[in-house]
């Protein structure tokens, strides 16, 4: 039996973390979902250190969904660390946040992010969006084999 690949959902509002999940189960999404609750949190889990330190990095996530506006660690900064490192550096990582921001949208793309969304206020149009998101990112997409190098 093949386990499906996680996706991390960086968010650090749990009110948006519950709306995601709604509209995963809605969609039949059915990765298993890790939550990282800041940044700090994101970058552990990804590189295996803190309290992730020996745990098996093997696996990488098929998607990275990441909130700009993140506690101890912005998510601009999750994403230049994650581009930094060879192992995560080919993971597709969505930003997903309610910044409206020029700035913050140039920054995300100039940094490495795959693609940048608006998370809507009307949770019909969020529906439809996570469904967009998962047809495109864990139907569609051909992923690379998740250790930062293509597979051929």
């Amino acid at each position: 039996m093949s386990l499906e690949r996680p996706i991390l959902l960086v968010e650090d509002n749990p009110d948006d973390e519950a709306l995601t999940l709604r509209a995963f189960a809605k969609n039949n999404i059915r990765n298993p979902v890790v939550v990282a609750r800041d940044g700090v949190e994101a970058i552990e889990y990804l590189l295996g250190t803190g309290p992730h330190a020996g745990c098996d990095k093997s696996v990488m996530p098929a998607l990275v969904l990441l909130d700009l506006k993140l506690p101890r660690m912005d998510g601009l900064e999750v994403l230049r660390r994650v581009r930094a490192d060879e192992h995560t550096a080919l993971l597709p990582v969505v930003v997903l946040t309610t910044s409206r921001e020029t700035q913050d949208i140039h920054e995300a793309y100039r940094l490495g992010a795959n693609s940048y969304i608006r998370k809507p206020v009307n949770f019909d149009a969020f529906i439809k969006a996570v469904e967009q998101i998962g047809a495109y990112w864990l139907s569609l997409n051909e992923p690379s084999d998740g250790h930062g190098i293509p597979s051929y």
